[in-house]
């Protein structure tokens, strides 16, 4: 009986993969290739010290930015530097005994003076309304460096500069 001879079976073809699965596939092989890279790397540095792969991120990234401050209210010159010597104290610090310390912190003069950049007789200005402000409240202060070293916090220092400023403005200094 002759039996019938099938006909030789066509290899199929693969089905057919959609993004995700080639996308998955793709990946892994990747990731196959990095895994030995490293190793490769591992190997080939091994007798260098202080061969890294991998940098630190501390190491590379930018220095952080300092926020903005806030605009001055206030568009006199000397209540604007009065004002930004105020901001330079709270971001920087009070200092109570020195124009500053080794942690940044900084007096009133200081402070605007830093703020006056460069402008001596607009900081002058300014030390010497922030002085009669002073004395109008404390009349035993006889200069803003006695009178902040008798202080126990920033705060009345912030004000004294708030009132400056305040006064600079109505003034129209």
């Amino acid at each position: 009986m002759p039996t019938a001879a099938r006909a030789p079976a066509r290899p199929q073809a693969p089905p057919r993969l959609d993004l995700d699965a080639r996308l998955a596939l793709v990946d892994a092989a990747m990731s196959v290739r990095l895994d030995q890279a490293a190793v490769a790397f591992e190997v080939n540095t091994a007798h260098l010290p202080g061969a890294d792969p991998v940098p630190h991120i501390a190491e590379t990234l930018p220095p952080a930015l300092a926020p903005a401050a806030a605009p001055s209210p206030y568009q006199t010159p000397i209540a604007d530097l009065l004002h930004r010597a105020r901001q330079r104290i709270e971001t920087d610090g009070w200092c109570r005994d020195n124009l500053f310390d080794e942690s940044g912190a900084v007096c009133p003069i200081r402070a605007i003076r830093l703020e006056a950049h460069g402008d001596r007789y607009l900081a002058d200005d300014a030390c010497v309304l922030l002085l009669d402000r002073i004395q109008a409240d404390f009349t035993w202060a006889e200069t803003i460096p006695s009178w902040n070293a008798a202080q126990t916090s920033a705060a009345p220092v912030l004000l004294a500069l708030d009132r400056a400023a305040h006064h600079a403005h109505t003034h129209n200094q």
